[in-house]
């Protein structure tokens, strides 16, 4: 390996960075010990290992751990992630009477006039149904609602029904958009908590190696996160962002000429337009993924047999044409086989770039039209292992076409991974670790010929970064081990010694 250099330019966003040399570090997973400098937020130079000159900054030896780019989670959903670390954990509920039961053992300490938010019930498997008597019983007169773990079904009680003008509805059960304004409604506390809130959980995922999200939050997330970086201390966030843009703020942003991945005006130049996300389907847990085949608990022939269909195609054609055609690239959910097909029919039609999010259920004929079309395929690898059960029972026949990573890497598709967060944790070696292992307990892997390599799943954690070369953004992660050679626990926990953004350092362990 051959010593390069490279200038920093002028006027960079970060360029009040202190300069780094970090020495004795393995270039990549599986690389060669080097040496490595940072300066005004960009890696200036590579060197073989204990070529680095001496040089003003700090001087760093790094015993042989492993540099990697910085880490993206391509699949946020901020607000609730942040939130999620302050309510009730019902992920451990078998039935609706068990989720009841600990509802009403949490209200028993809560101050009075305190709302009760849960999160996490999975409600496909268990053996009786979500209705808000169960929860008027143990909860009269506090407003509680509890988020499904897919976040696509809000279980309230009449209180809280009543809060979000639902009073009388006959189940508490709301689906889809009606739950997702309903969530946004009773979980809103003051900007101030919430961006305090936000502000640790990007610590904390600093912390796990990430440098980026893409935050999905359904919200008008241009002015809140600009009022975020914009605040005194903002420049110091821990973190890249993309923030997304929904469709009541889409018009607004095509007004102000906002472009996918431009950036936005605020201090440290960590915020960038993001993408425009917009739903065609509804989850697999509250069976509203839109499906060829109808659910095996259905009538066929009743309405929503297959699932929801949130847009037509038509209207979604419309929508990509619209927002391509000003610069703001679609993010389309899609879920489900009859879903993913309709959204790829559109991107074909309307030609432009985009990603599909989820793609978890595809029809073999399906898979190599996002290789064809250019079209990233934003998968979230740990929900194949949450789901494994769930799909079992409502997609039966069909896993063998879920969460096909491998044949869409071999298909020449461009995998971008995340956590859905809340739905799975923002720790992207989780992540990872289901990516490669298809199993997180005892089981063997589900479908492990879906398994895909290590290298592949950081690459697809670091917006395609396999490399560290001069001339790169210096958002970097130092791991005591290396991810190619760690064993499964070891990859799934991995140990992270520092994460540096834009040449600063966001987490060190010493």
């Amino acid at each position: 390996m051959t010593s390069t250099t490279t200038t920093v330019p002028a006027g960079y966003a970060r360029a009040a960075a202190p300069p780094v040399t970090l020495r004795r570090v393995h270039l990549g997973a599986g690389g060669p010990l080097s040496d490595v400098r940072t300066e005004g937020g960009l890696v200036t130079a590579v060197h073989p290992a204990g070529a680095a000159p001496r040089a003003q900054g700090e001087d760093l030896d790094l015993d042989g751990r492993t540099l990697l780019p910085g880490l993206w989670d391509a699949h946020v959903h901020m607000v609730q992630w942040a939130g999620v670390r302050r309510r009730l954990d019902l992920s451990g509920a078998g039935s609706a009477r068990d989720a009841a039961d600990a509802t009403g053992l949490r209200a028993e300490g809560l101050p009075a006039d305190e709302r009760l938010i849960g999160y996490g019930f999975r409600d496909a498997l268990w053996p009786d149904t979500p209705h808000k008597d169960l929860l008027d019983t143990l909860v009269p007169d506090r407003p509680t609602l509890l988020i499904s773990m897919d976040l696509h079904c809000a279980w309230l009680n009449s209180a809280a029904l009543a809060a979000v003008g639902r009073g009388g509805h006959p189940t508490g059960l709301l689906f889809e958009g009606e739950s997702m304004r309903a969530i946004a409604e009773l979980t809103a506390v003051p900007a101030r908590v919430t961006d305090q809130w936000v502000r640790e959980a990007g610590a904390a995922a600093a912390a796990r190696g990430v440098t980026g999200i893409v935050d999905f939050e359904y919200a008008d997330n241009i002015t809140d996160w600009t009022r975020r970086m914009s605040e005194e201390e903002a420049g110091t966030f821990p973190l890249r962002v993309a923030a997304s843009i929904w469709l009541p703020q889409l018009e607004g942003a095509i007004a102000r000429g906002l472009r996918t991945g431009r950036p936005l005006p605020v201090p440290g130049g960590l915020l960038e337009v993001g993408p425009f996300k917009l739903l065609t389907d509804g989850s697999l847990n509250t069976r509203t993924a839109l499906c060829h085949d109808p659910y095996p608990d259905r009538d066929p022939e009743e309405p929503g047999a297959r699932g929801l269909e949130e847009v037509s195609p038509e209207e979604l054609v419309s929508l990509l044409r619209r927002a391509s055609g000003h610069g703001i690239t679609p993010a389309v959910h899609a879920i489900g086989d009859r879903a993913n097909e309709m959204a790829l029919d559109a991107f074909e039609t309307v030609r432009c770039r985009g990603s599909v999010e989820h793609g978890q259920l595809l029809a073999a004929k399906d898979v190599p039209r996002f290789a064809e079309l250019g079209i990233t395929v934003s998968v979230q690898p740990t929900h194949a292992v949450d789901d494994r059960d769930v799909a079992r029972r409502h997609w039966a026949g069909r896993t063998h076409r879920a969460y096909a990573f491998a044949d869409l890497l071999a298909a020449g598709a461009v995998l971008a991974l995340g956590s859905d967060a809340p739905v799975a944790p923002l720790d992207p070696w989780l992540t990872i670790a289901s990516a490669v292992e298809r199993t997180d307990d005892e089981r063997p892997p589900f479908h492990p010929e879906q398994r895909i390599p290590v290298t592949a799943a950081l690459a697809a954690s670091s917006r395609g970064r396999r490399l560290i070369r001069v001339g790169d953004d210096a958002d970097l992660v130092i791991t005591d081990a290396d991810p190619l050679t760690a064993d499964t626990a070891t990859l799934r926990a991995m140990p992270v010694h520092a994460t540096m953004l834009a040449g600063a350092w966001t987490h060190r362990t010493s």
